[in-house]
């Protein structure tokens, strides 16, 4: 399975940024180890990295006829990008969300998802695992 994996805004920043929430990982270390993990091995996968809203959009069109599967995180775009979100419903590819952190239990404003209704799933709140998870919920999916 073709696998575009999205990471949104401030992700760049992972392994120096609040590693108390988000984990002591560089988001190079957490997609090495998602492409590497048993689930993933037998998968080619697309990373992308942007704090740019347009620039995750044109990726999702770009990868269109490529991609069979989308992970996102689109983090603090979560809130509030109806832009992202009808971008995943107009490619109509399998999307599972993901997060790091548990945005039920975090900040009011973080505990609505502009962006969950166009995806099969929403996994948060187990740290790295979140992707794991995700990819497994995504494989299942497909199946």
């Amino acid at each position: 399975m073709n696998i575009l994996v999205i990471n949104g805004p401030n992700l760049n920043l992972l392994g120096t940024r609040e590693p108390e929430i988000y984990g002591p990982e560089t988001l190079e270390e957490l997609m090495m180890w998602l492409e590497t993990s048993q689930q993933g091995s037998n998968h080619s996968f697309k990373f992308f990295q942007s704090n740019h809203e347009g620039e995750i959009i044109d990726t999702i069109h770009d990868e269109r006829h490529w991609a069979a599967g989308i992970l996102i995180n689109p983090a603090a775009f979560t809130h509030y990008s109806y832009a992202i979100r009808d971008a995943i419903s107009a490619v109509e590819i399998p999307a599972i969300e993901v997060h790091l952190s548990d945005i039920q239990n975090r900040e009011e404003f973080r505990q609505i998802s502009v962006i969950s209704p166009v995806c099969v799933d929403q996994v948060s709140g187990m740290g790295k695992d979140s992707y794991l998870k995700g990819l497994k919920l995504l494989l299942k999916h497909d199946a």
